[in-house]
């Protein structure tokens, strides 16, 4: 109630006091809102979506993921003109800064509440608000999307394999729904110009996990039982309490990483009888077995755009690491599970 609170009144400002954001709509992303969140509900992603008709996308690198955004001719959103960079290519540090002045002016009218802007880490899509709730502290990243109303690029054409899991009707489907590009900075750049922008399928994947059944009525209220979101609720808690003991040497990994494992994970084991409710130990060890070898074989191609690997080998040491304290996890009972 209280994100909510704050979230409305800000999008309010935005769209009143900036003719390039009068569009902008609200979605809710991430695990709270797929219900597969782990902890108290303390973090929050909104993201602020705003239409644009169609949009010129050159790929910035050989990841698939990453793109340069520019207009075609005679684009209606004249008004996003103000954003473009000396070549013409949309900046998503420009926006970000826009967005972020009017948040910054905003918050201090915000009533009855203590609200604040923390520092943009480096390289991050999100503004990232902090809002105090004694005894606890909420926050609620906003992140800037875009949503265009074209085809999806030709590196997601082989991805989202769920043909024998959730149906090739669902997912002609998927592919229809527009276009997410976040305004994210690509670190592979040579020069670091903010101008980047990447793929996002934070909407099918929310879409994936409220409809995760081979069958229509898996998990409704006198359908069967899977154990589907649970297993992903055990895996981001471990990685979770994983990261907090060795935060350095794990600090490359994060919950999209088991996210795209598990998403992997239910394209190898379509049928909801391969989730039956009362197997979950079965099929955790499963999906954690699945991880370890993306691990060890430093291999996780990404959900959507197969071309796209999480897992690069310069980073060899810290897959290895963290398979090692998988693997002590896993002889031992799971501890971490216990405390």
């Amino acid at each position: 109630g209280l994100v909510n609170h704050v979230v409305s009144q800000l999008i309010q400002a935005i769209r009143s006091r900036d003719i390039s954001f009068t569009s902008i709509e609200r979605r809710s992303a991430g695990s709270y809102y797929e219900h597969v969140k782990i902890s108290e509900p303390n973090e929050f992603d909104i993201m602020l979506v705003m239409p644009v008709t169609r949009l010129q996308l050159d790929e910035c690198d050989d990841t698939g993921a990453y793109y340069y955004l520019s207009f075609k001719r005679n684009p209606k959103e004249k008004h996003l003109f103000k954003f473009l960079d000396e070549d013409g290519k949309l900046s998503a540090f420009k926006m970000l800064q826009a967005l972020k002045e009017i948040i910054k002016q905003e918050v201090k009218n915000i009533k009855n509440v203590e609200v604040t802007v923390k520092r943009r880490k480096a390289g991050s899509p999100a503004i990232t608000l902090q809002i105090k709730n004694p005894p606890a502290e909420i926050t609620v990243d906003i992140i800037l999307t875009l949503e265009v109303q074209q085809s999806w690029p030709p590196s997601t054409q082989d991805g989202l394999k769920i043909e024998q899991w959730l149906g090739r009707k669902v997912r002609g489907e998927f592919r229809n729904k527009p276009l997410y590009l976040v305004a994210k900075q690509n670190k592979r750049e040579k020069v670091l110009r903010g101008n980047t922008w990447r793929l996002s399928f934070s909407h099918i994947e929310k879409a994936m996990m409220n409809n995760h059944g081979s069958s229509k009525t898996c998990c409704e209220s006198d359908g069967p039982k899977c154990c589907r979101k649970s297993c992903l609720k055990l895996l981001k808690y471990l990685l979770e309490q994983l990261k907090m003991i060795h935060t350095k040497k794990l600090e490359k990994f994060c919950s999209y990483h088991v996210k795209t494992a598990f998403f992997h994970s239910c394209v190898m084991w379509p049928n909801d009888t391969d989730w039956h409710w009362g197997d979950l130990d079965h099929c955790f060890q499963n999906c954690l077995g699945y991880f370890l070898d993306c691990l060890q074989k430093s291999q996780l191609p990404h959900f959507f755009i197969p071309q796209y690997n999480l897992l690069s080998v310069e980073d060899k040491a810290s897959s290895d690491f963290l398979s090692k304290q998988i693997n002590n996890e896993l002889n031992n009972g799971f501890p971490i599970f216990q405390e």
